[in-house]
């Protein structure tokens, strides 16, 4: 063995796990208030915390060891059910999140205050975005309108990727260095945006951030999976990991099953 050989050093794993709407009943893209409420306790009470996105980025950057005893909160496409439901749930807790907003095209905007629906879905308005950020929160960019932008033409794909970090910008007055793929969809295309714009960007691979994290195809923990109290009490054991890798198996399956031929 060489001399000069180290050990690359273990830094810890941490969990990012990820919501979008918040209601009852629960869906493939809504958890209940109630239950964010009773699980967040749960991770209080054993002694877990929030850190930003960005924190936990700079960790591996630098080569620190991620902090134990703690998740990242992200919230995907910025639903008014954020701010209405989840956001006074997580103040609560003393917790903290990144919301992903789809901010809607920059051609023909007004200035009105809440952001244009989202597949029939109400949106957050400036001003309930500027309190979250007043709170702590982070806001990421989750493009213009959410395509696929692995089927976009490249200026088409640019453009949904760059101008939602330009239109955040230029209404929260704030810097968003992160980035969240619509759909958990990304190629190498687009991840060469990414990169060339933002600190990081998600996916919707499912994993625990590591020291051997594509940091422009962050693994996520998807929250539709760990409704159920059995199954959330897996977050804080060593048995997470082995659950993930059995979910990815038939959800890798069925979106093969499904890919346009």
């Amino acid at each position: 063995m060489s001399e000069n050989w180290h050990p690359t050093p273990d830094l810890g794993h941490l969990p990012i796990l990820t919501f979008h709407a918040f209601a009852t009943p629960a869906s493939t893209i809504s958890f209940p208030p109630s239950v964010l409420r009773s699980r967040l306790a749960r991770l209080v009470k054993k002694g877990y915390r929030s850190i930003d996105l960005l924190d936990a980025v700079q960790h591996l950057r630098i080569g620190n060891p991620l902090p134990s005893k703690a998740v990242v909160i992200t919230i995907d496409d910025g639903y008014e059910s954020v701010y209405r439901e989840a956001f006074p749930i997580l103040q609560e807790y003393a917790m903290t999140a990144t919301v992903f907003v789809t901010t809607g095209e920059p051609v023909g905007r007004d200035r009105s205050d809440r952001l244009p629906p989202v597949e029939g879905q109400p949106m957050v308005s400036w001003s309930e975005l500027s309190e979250m950020v007043a709170a702590g929160f982070s806001i990421g960019a989750h493009t213009l309108t959410h395509p696929d932008l692995t089927r976009l033409p490249a200026s088409s794909a640019k453009a949904e990727i760059v101008g939602a970090k330009a239109i955040l910008e230029d209404r929260l007055g704030v810097g968003v260095r992160s980035f969240a793929y619509p759909h958990g969809k990304y190629d190498p295309r687009t991840r060469e945006l990414a990169a060339e714009h933002y600190s990081c960007a998600c996916s919707d691979r499912l994993g625990l951030l590591t020291r051997g994290s594509d940091l422009y195809a962050l693994e996520r923990v998807e929250m539709y999976y760990f409704s159920r109290p059995w199954v959330f009490n897996l977050l804080t054991t060593p048995f997470l990991q082995p659950y993930l890798a059995l979910r990815t198996v038939p959800r890798n399956a069925r979106r093969s099953w499904t890919r346009p031929r």
